[in-house]
């Protein structure tokens, strides 16, 4: 009797100390967690802190250092249904080709782009052959000259960077082939930027040798001068050739240039809205017609009448 009693007095104390084990490993487990916890939502509020004072740093910079906001402006091909007016593509490229090809490339634009969008196949032909393109050497190995094709793409005016830098007192005019799309602000930006020019810098502002004024222009002083005045160009269909219409006119034809697919990419969408829009209503009429009988319908429990 009392060795029974004994064994189960053993078996309480070792099971109480078991517990009283797994009670205070528990108690740590859950103390570290919450130690875990709280250092991560430590942390998350201190990068959370920063990023809102880096915000409120960012907006207290003055528009002379990210340049003005450029206004927006009705432009023609803006709406949903609204394609380039084919005109003015062709009259920026007049533009482009008189004023700014002296300084700026269109490298990814080729001459077949411009047929059947702002001039013929045979306009297009000769303005290429104005140009030569290195060909493959001769039998002798000396390099030769051809005129260009259509698949060519239009030259740039200086032959590398380092020609570019030395003609523009170390500045290097970008590519225009994709400058609509790389500038926040697209055409409006590009716009005020070539009519933005003021006569004279305001009082206060000291602009290093060989830079010009522009308010778009992130720190107001840009290397461009103002290249833009009225009558300048003679444009081919008789329109009046002010600074705002040659600018239109040349910032169309770079949308152009970066979107060639813009047409075209509203055509099929509105073709894609067209025809999943009646897919759409056709669903809805076939689950109707294939549903109805089938949430109207009624299930009745006859149960077996008791034999007799």
């Amino acid at each position: 009797m009392f060795s029974n009693l004994s064994k189960r007095w053993a078996q309480r104390t070792l099971s109480k100390g078991f517990y009283s084990t797994t009670t205070g490993a528990a108690k740590s487990s859950k103390l570290t967690q919450r130690l875990i916890a709280g250092g991560v939502a430590a942390a998350g509020i201190t990068a959370s802190t920063l990023l809102y004072a880096d915000s409120l740093t960012a907006e207290a910079m003055t528009a002379a250092e990210h340049g003005l906001h450029a206004p927006a402006h009705a432009w023609s091909h803006n709406g949903p249904f609204e394609t380039f007016d084919h005109a003015s593509i062709r009259r920026g490229y007049q533009v482009y080709r008189e004023v700014c090809a002296a300084c700026h490339s269109l490298d990814r634009v080729a001459w077949r782009t411009l047929v059947g969008v702002s001039h013929t196949n045979e306009e297009v032909r000769v303005m290429a052959e104005e140009f030569e393109y290195d060909d493959e050497p001769d039998e002798q190995g000396n390099p030769k000259k051809r005129p260009g094709k259509l698949s060519d793409y239009i030259p740039g005016p200086y032959p590398n960077e380092q020609a570019a830098r030395a003609a523009n007192q170390g500045a290097l005019p970008p590519d225009l082939s994709l400058i609509v799309k790389a500038r926040h602000g697209a055409c409006d930006y590009i716009f005020s930027l070539l009519t933005g020019y003021p006569d004279d810098p305001p009082a206060g502002v000291a602009l290093p040798p060989g830079s010009n004024y522009n308010p778009y222009f992130p720190g107001g002083s840009i290397a461009m001068a103002r290249v833009l005045f009225d009558d300048m160009v003679e444009y081919e269909d008789g329109t009046p050739a002010t600074t705002s219409q040659m600018a239109k006119d040349v910032t169309t034809f770079l949308n152009w240039c970066a979107e060639p697919e813009h047409d075209e990419r509203k055509r099929l969408g509105l073709k894609t809205v067209i025809i999943l829009s009646s897919l759409y209503f056709l669903s809805i009429w076939v689950k109707k017609f294939k549903w109805a009988g089938i949430k109207n319908r009624k299930f009745v429990f006859n149960p077996p009448k008791p034999r007799k």
